[in-house]
């Protein structure tokens, strides 16, 4: 059986911005994973930390607790926080400014895994068209003394940059979407928590949040 790197030289040169498209989607999906690990056990330790400490007329107490967390919801809740005294519609668009941001930020690099999977297919395919002109030339060279081991060699080594395109678009497909509802769901709980917060710096019921 064939080694990966002989399937690979055998392909052809667009084998290798293919193999490049999967090392790029699975450093970006190792990291989208772990950063939003990081984020919700982030989040989950401020809220923890943060309910029961807000209270009205007690803004500065407040913002030292959000100033000492990582989380992206105590960004949020700063922003906030800080326009307090500005009035309401004030604090109700710095916390939307910073929440935008911090999905942003949550959303940042789904965009090249979308271009891999739209991308690499593409890639084999033209790869596979350029395999079959070669294939088909050799067969114009060899006139009538071609015979069928010649003629399926050449196609399935052209077919191969098609196969290997598929295979790096249609699970980084699936991990974009994956990814995009975990993060829909971490801007879901941050824009809950955000207007959380305004009711509470405006209504001052503590059991809100």
């Amino acid at each position: 059986m064939s080694s990966v790197f002989d399937v690979i030289v055998r392909g052809g040169l667009l084998m290798i911005p293919i193999v490049l498209c999967s090392v790029v989607s699975l450093a970006i999906i190792l990291e989208r994973l772990l950063r939003l690990h990081r984020v919700r056990k982030a989040n989950d330790a401020f809220l923890k930390r943060i309910r029961g400490n807000i209270r009205v007329g007690r803004v500065q107490d407040a913002l030292a607790i959000c100033q000492a967390s990582d989380a992206p919801l105590a960004t949020i809740f700063t922003a906030g926080l800080r326009r307090v005294e500005d009035g309401e519609d004030h604090t109700r668009r710095a916390i939307e400014d910073a929440g935008r941001k911090e999905t942003a930020e949550l959303e940042r690099h789904l965009g090249g895994l979308a271009t891999i999977v739209g991308g690499a297919p593409l890639l084999g395919f033209l790869g596979t068209v350029l395999g079959m002109i070669q294939a088909f030339q050799q067969v114009e060279q060899l006139g009538g003394n071609v015979n069928a081991s010649v003629l399926a060699g050449g196609i399935w080594q052209a077919l191969l940059t098609t196969a290997a395109g598929l295979a790096v678009a249609v699970p980084t497909f699936f991990a974009h979407n994956y990814l995009f509802s975990r993060i829909q769901e971490q801007v879901h709980t941050m824009e809950e928590k955000s207007q959380e917060l305004m009711l509470l710096l405006t209504t001052g019921d503590e059991s809100i949040l």
